[in-house]
């Protein structure tokens, strides 16, 4: 679970508990935790995928405890998680068998099923809407009914769509590589192994800050690694969640629904390949930006001597928000020690230093 920054004494540390619940309960106006579940998906989404726990009701929970902060967020979450009894373990679950609400390509214009643009901040004006300040509930929920109405009347698009780079699969355009039918690895339950096998990668990247994998992603874009991506294929939507029946054999039992953002990326063809190379990311609920850089990385880390980013030490260990934070939140736990033995080494050197002179 990472470092925790503690130190103190108890009256200290109870009045420290005190002064953080005055912080958050200031104002008049009480955060609803069903308000912000929903009207902060985009948050509620990032905070799930770090934290590896899709529950957007404890998620909120978790948001309004730690006064917003992602990262407080996020380790709340992740110690409810591992407080949970595992029941079941879900079957395999196909990308391709996704309920689409989001499709594009930035590949192919024309694609089976058609470009699909979905809820996206990509053609908005970036311009601060001052009429929200007097937004009035009755006339959002008017606007709702009506738009509903609207999209169920001209939804043309189907609800699932074949994969776009079927396509170049059976054409024998990107790199063959080998189906991995090893037992993935659970990094939730076993240390994270160096090498790691690629169900670990891929498990770590999602789970990883959002903001770390972005950065590094994008390095790696500018010139610090050999990943210059077009997304094949970009999709949002949910994926129905089944477990094997306990009673009948052979058969499965639906259980919910999951909200999935996944990216195949085309990364180019390396040197003495015949093919394309392919880079994968999926994370939960929507969130174009960290599967983007996520399938960057994916892919970077097959290479070999490139830059940072294709070491899997340097990449894996690194972008974990708990330890992360938490190594830099322990150095406010006391240090006196060793700091004066640093004084000391520094002020016997200046006397050395001195002494020399001297003579």
């Amino acid at each position: 679970m990472g470092y925790v920054a503690v130190t103190g004494g108890q009256e200290a540390i109870d009045a420290s508990i005190e002064l953080l619940r005055d912080y958050r309960s200031r104002g008049d106006v009480p955060v609803d935790l069903t308000a912000l579940r929903d009207r902060m998906g985009l948050l509620i989404d990032r905070i799930m995928s770090e934290a590896g726990l899709y529950a957007p009701d404890y998620a909120a929970l978790a948001l309004k405890q730690c006064e917003g902060s992602p990262e407080e967020a996020v380790f709340l979450l992740r110690a409810y998680r591992s407080t949970l009894q595992r029941n079941y373990t879900s079957c395999t679950v196909d990308g391709s068998q996704m309920h689409l609400r989001r499709r594009i390509s930035s590949a192919f214009k024309d694609i089976p099923g058609g470009q699909q643009l979905g809820a996206t901040y990509d053609y908005v004006h970036r311009l601060l809407d001052f009429s929200l300040e007097q937004e009035n509930e009755e006339e959002v929920q008017s606007w709702k009914e009506q738009f509903r109405a609207e999209t169920e009347e001209t939804q043309a698009l189907s609800d699932q769509a074949p994969r776009v780079l079927d396509l170049l699969r059976q054409e024998g355009l990107l790199e063959q590589v080998e189906e991995d039918t090893s037992e993935p690895c659970d990094i939730t339950m076993e240390k994270l192994p160096l090498p790691a096998p690629r169900s670990a990668i891929l498990q770590t990247l999602t789970r990883a800050d959002t903001g770390f994998v972005s950065g590094l992603a994008y390095s790696d874009i500018r010139g610090f690694g050999m990943s210059h991506p077009t997304i094949g294929e970009l999709r949002y939507g949910w994926l129905d969640i089944e477990v094997d029946s306990p009673v009948e054999e052979g058969e499965r039992i639906y259980v919910g629904a999951v909200d999935i953002t996944e990216v195949e990326g085309l990364m180019g063809s390396r040197p003495g390949s015949s093919g394309i190379g392919v880079g994968y990311g999926c994370v939960m609920g929507r969130n174009d930006t960290k599967a983007i850089a996520m399938a960057v990385l994916d892919h970077a880390l097959t290479l070999k001597d490139t830059g940072p980013t294709s070491d899997m030490e340097f990449v894996l260990l690194h972008g974990d928000c708990l330890e992360m934070n938490g190594f830099i939140s322990h150095l406010k736990l006391p240090h006196y020690v060793t700091f004066q033995s640093k004084l000391d080494g520094l002020r016997n050197q200046k006397r050395s230093m001195g002494h020399d002179e001297e003579k």
